[in-house]
């Protein structure tokens, strides 16, 4: 009855494990460039004497959709998205740099422009600084131009230039913050191919409707584990009961 019990469990963890992921993903359904996070399990047959007939489910580490979400309107000028692959460069929480699709960028107090998460925006040499301006620009390359504050437009000056990534998505890995990062922590090449485009956002690729229903599937499948681990419980105690008996 042990291995029973044991196939039930390893079943319920990894359901537990993919329930986690999609509650994730349905509370990011309306998050700006996010990528909706899958967790794949394979099949794994049970080893030891007897038949071969036990199946233990094995995680196979968590994957990502890379498909993109649809570009929503919105006319403002530092809300960029990716036009096709590529990703924008940005600094996380402890200096590395990370990638994100999540364009909705701001200047903050110290006139550093960032993400809507806090994350500075990286440029040809670093975060991205912007002096107080009368007009700003952001080019299809990422390149952003200023009229300074206080010049006409014959003063049209070019501050710096957004960082864009392509690296090959298998090399690409989510972290738990919504950003993304090279899987050897190598830092991605900027590429000049890369597009964006100003005044539009990139939605996020969770289709909300078809992860509830991946839910509910989740919660019959772990579900079904407990009762399996109930009845090897029940069948373990008729047997210790009928052994008695016999004795």
């Amino acid at each position: 009855m042990d291995r029973m019990i044991y196939v039930a469990m390893t079943g319920a963890r990894e359901a537990m494990r993919s329930q986690s992921l999609v509650a994730h993903n349905i509370a990011n359904a309306s998050t700006t460039g996010f990528r909706e996070v899958r967790h794949s399990v394979s099949s794994a047959p049970v080893p030891g004497p007897g038949l071969g007939t036990r199946v233990n489910p094995v995680s196979l580490g968590d994957t990502w959709n890379a498909t993109s979400g649809t570009m929503v309107q919105t006319g403002k000028v530092l809300d960029i998205a990716v036009q096709g692959p590529g990703w924008i460069a940005v600094q996380d929480a402890e200096g590395n740099e990370a990638y994100t699709r999540a364009g909705n960028l701001h200047i903050n107090a110290s006139g550093l422009l960032e993400t809507a998460g806090g994350q500075l925006v990286r440029g040809n040499g670093g975060p991205i600084s912007i002096p107080p301006f009368n007009e700003l620009y952001v080019g299809n390359d990422g390149q952003i131009s200023i009229v300074p504050q206080g010049q006409t437009p014959e003063g049209l000056a070019t501050v710096d230039r957004i960082k864009l990534v392509n690296p090959p998505a298998e090399r690409l890995v989510p972290g738990g913050n919504g950003l993304f990062r090279m899987a050897d922590d190598s830092t991605a090449a900027a590429d000049a191919n890369v597009r964006i485009a100003s005044g539009q956002l990139e939605s996020s690729n969770v289709n909300a409707a078809a992860a509830l229903v991946e839910m509910i599937e989740l919660a019959r499948t772990y579900d079904m584990q407990v009762r399996a681990m109930h009845s090897a419980d029940e069948n373990s105690a008729a047997a210790a009961k009928l052994m008695r008996s016999g004795g």
